[in-house]
């Protein structure tokens, strides 16, 4: 039996660029956090509903959304699904979502009703080690909340020209969120995505990267991978769609590396 972490981590999985493998880093770290033991909650608040779409739940299987969750007052349990992966559940979205923002403007709690809704009382948040947040592409009223939420947010920055300077606003949000309602935020890491060992350009990203932010970048790199690229459209995470392939290995060393930073022992973990 693993070590259970402490308390419930909510992370909230964001980058206001899209195509950067942020839905993909939160269903394939799931996966490998499920794989080694832990129970996960995976809040899809991304309109297009891809996370919920690559756990394998069609639309007409979501009978509540996170829109029933921030806008109707669902309670989470009423929202929560299980999946066909042992160990994953989700609150799964669908384009209903898209009109949050107008609908939430003239909320005075607009951008606190995540954080309500996951921490109220019976909720059973306790019951999950963690709670990923996959989040819209944009800073919007959605991203913010799931901010207000989480304990930490985790980047994924695409091994691209550029990649850096969309970088500046996240942060920037991230602090004017700690400054108003969320004075514990932190950034948990950076996880360079879709990298091409091969490609100069690809290790010069790399290199700025760990030069200008340091230890927040994670040493573990997602590479650029058919495998990963290939298996939403069967509606799986990459280490159930294939177990052996570089982009598995690498969410797996991903997961093992948070663990450790939250102290948990991972049986198996290279020394």
């Amino acid at each position: 039996m693993p070590d259970a972490t402490p308390r419930t981590r909510i992370i909230a999985i964001a980058n206001q660029k899209g195509g950067v493998g942020k839905t993909t880093t939160a269903i394939n770290l799931a996966a490998a956090l499920a794989e080694l033991g832990r129970q996960i909650l995976l809040v899809d608040i991304d309109p297009q509903g891809n996370a919920s779409t690559g756990l394998g739940v069609e639309p007409a299987q979501r009978r509540y959304t996170t829109y029933d969750l921030l806008i109707e007052g669902a309670a989470l349990a009423e929202v929560t699904m299980a999946t066909a992966f042992p160990g994953i559940s989700l609150c799964p979205a669908t384009t209903d979502l898209s009109s949050a923002d107008v609908e939430l403007v003239g909320n005075e709690r607009r951008s606190v009703l995540l954080r309500q809704a996951l921490r109220a009382p019976g909720s059973g948040l306790s019951r999950y080690d963690y709670v990923l947040i996959d989040c819209p592409p944009s800073l919007s009223l959605l991203t913010v909340n799931a901010m207000v939420a989480a304990d930490a947010v985790l980047v994924p920055l695409q091994s691209e020209f550029f990649a850096l300077e969309g970088l500046s606003q996240l942060m920037l949000t991230v602090r004017q969120v700690r400054e108003a309602a969320n004075p514990g935020l932190r950034i948990e890491g950076v996880v360079l995505t879709m990298h091409d060992a091969r490609n100069n350009l690809a290790q010069q990203v790399e290199t700025d990267a760990r030069a200008t932010l340091g230890e927040l970048v994670y040493r573990t790199v997602v590479p650029r991978n058919v495998r990963i690229s290939e298996a939403p459209s069967f509606a799986l995470p990459v280490l159930q769609y294939d177990s052996a392939s570089k982009g598995s290995v690498a969410y797996r060393a991903l997961a093992r590396e948070l663990l450790a930073q939250h102290g948990a022992a991972v049986e198996g973990s290279p020394a």
